[in-house]
């Protein structure tokens, strides 16, 4: 029986020992020793090889789908996507009496994307998004989101620059 080496996520190398698993921004990753000091433990995660810990989407042994992409601060700054867009799309082009082909023609998108979209697999993005609003005749965006739009009021602590008055220097 021959082993897969263990390899690390971040720098490539051959792992000499076990691998540690690390939560760096986000994503978690299998890697040495040497590259562990760049993020955070996780507690109790086993130690596998890259190999053993990524598993493709349409793995046969899969108990569930992919889970979607969740949303972040980027997502909401020109209001909050509604969480029902999938339905509201699909029964939009249907009363239109238009195909996912029809749709995906008329915006001048590939009808795949018609189609993940519709399944809710996939956010639109918001030109994707204002192409549909304006196609189907409808709106997806919460118009009642508490959601800040301007970054600059988004903020919940003071800043250095909340609190420093720069006067200008008399010539």
């Amino acid at each position: 029986m021959m082993f897969a080496k263990m390899q690390c996520e971040m720098c490539g190398a051959e792992a000499k020992g076990p691998l540690k698993r690390i939560k760096i921004e986000g994503a978690e990753l299998s890697v040495c020793n040497a590259c562990a000091k760049y993020g955070t433990e996780v507690q109790g995660a086993p130690r596998t090889s890259a190999a053993q810990s990524v598993r493709p989407s349409g793995y046969a042994g899969a108990s569930k789908p992919p889970a979607q992409r969740s949303r972040d601060l980027f997502d909401r700054m020109g209001g909050d996507l509604v969480e029902d867009y999938p339905d509201r799309i699909r029964d939009a082009r249907m009363k239109l009496g238009m195909t996912q082909k029809d749709l995906a023609l008329a915006m001048m998108e590939r009808e795949l994307l018609v189609k993940k979209i519709e399944k809710g697999e996939l956010i639109p993005e918001d030109e994707v998004r204002k192409k549909l609003e304006k196609t189907l005749n409808i709106s997806l965006l919460d118009e009642g989101s508490s959601e800040p739009t301007d970054l600059h009021h988004a903020r919940m602590t003071t800043t250095m620059g909340d609190v420093i008055q720069i006067k200008k220097a008399k010539k």
